[in-house]
């Protein structure tokens, strides 16, 4: 694999600890390690988002006509391309427009278009249907708590269409889950269905189409108990796809997994409600933009 150098001044300890858990450290500053494009990219967004106020430069094999690259943060020095070939821009320079030229040399003009011409159309328009779907519960524990509200967000290409149900219980909720989601027993006694009549309606919403959640098993494992203690069968051979498992590989340095986070990591800002339609709206924005997910739908559509 390409060799990667970065040089970090006056960064923080936490920093220069984690960089030693991928790279070697030759010299005060100067970390050295070998990993593919994909690793890289993950590393320097880290590494940029921790180093505070210090500076640093990432230099690493490229494809292209001196057969390097590099990146700067903070540093009174950028890359730039000079007719292909990157260069060191020193603040003395910055303010000539007439001195440098910029662009692209005609070779790589040319390898830039064979690498688009490859590019296939984007999935947006796929006919395959998927159903992003999340629950409410009384609690974390499938054999004792119970479902009290299904939202769903059924995707068909451009399409959307919504679900959204309240079930009833018959115990008092948690003081956490009423806090939590906002919902209440006055609600659930007032607009909440019978968990049978719910889950009906929501496998005749769902159809055929693959079911996709964050950290899905969590859901499956109460849609399973359901369906053995109702005796309901609806679910018993659907598609659960796990939307955290590709962010897990897209984004590989997070310090946690939580929903919340991850769409912060994907640059969809708004809180999550922990409310079942409300959530699941945001998932599916989340599902349009992991690269992995896409590309096991485009597997799917290929078949």
């Amino acid at each position: 694999m390409p060799m990667t150098v970065i040089t970090v001044t006056n960064a923080p300890p936490k920093l220069r600890g984690d960089l030693t858990k991928w790279m070697q450290e030759i010299s005060t500053g100067v970390y050295i390690g070998n990993f593919n494009s994909r690793v890289r990219e993950k590393l320097w967004k880290r590494v940029t988002e921790s180093v505070v106020s210090g500076q640093v430069t990432m230099s690493y094999s490229s494809r292209n006509e001196l057969g390097y690259d590099f990146d700067t943060f903070q540093t009174n020095r950028v890359n730039i391309d000079y007719d292909g070939l990157p260069l060191v821009l020193s603040p003395n320079l910055h303010h000539d427009d007439n001195h440098l030229k910029f662009g692209y040399s005609n070779a790589s003009k040319y390898h830039q278009i064979k690498k688009f011409a490859k590019q296939k159309p984007s999935l947006t328009n796929t006919s395959l249907s998927y159903v992003v779907f999340d629950l409410e519960t009384t609690g974390l524990n499938s054999k004792s708590d119970q479902i009290i509200e299904i939202g769903a967000v059924k995707v068909e290409g451009e399409m959307r269409t919504e679900f959204q149900i309240l079930i009833s219980y018959e115990k008092q909720l948690p003081k956490y889950i009423e806090e939590l989601t906002g919902i209440t027993d006055e609600l659930l006694l007032k607009e909440g269905q019978e968990i049978g009549k719910a889950m009906k309606e929501f496998a005749k919403f769902v159809r055929d189409s693959p079911l996709v959640g964050y950290n899905v098993d969590f859901d499956k494992s109460f849609i399973q108990s359901a369906n053995k203690k109702y005796d309901i069968s609806n679910f018993d051979h659907h598609q659960f796809i796990d939307l955290m498992k590709f962010v897990k590989k897209e984004k590989m340095f997070l310090g946690n997994y939580k929903l919340q986070t991850a769409l912060k990591a994907y640059e969809i800002f708004e809180d999550v409600p922990h409310r079942a339609l409300e959530d699941s709206k945001l998932m599916a924005e989340l599902a349009t933009k992991v690269n992995g997910f896409q590309n096991f739908l485009k597997k799917d559509v290929e078949k």
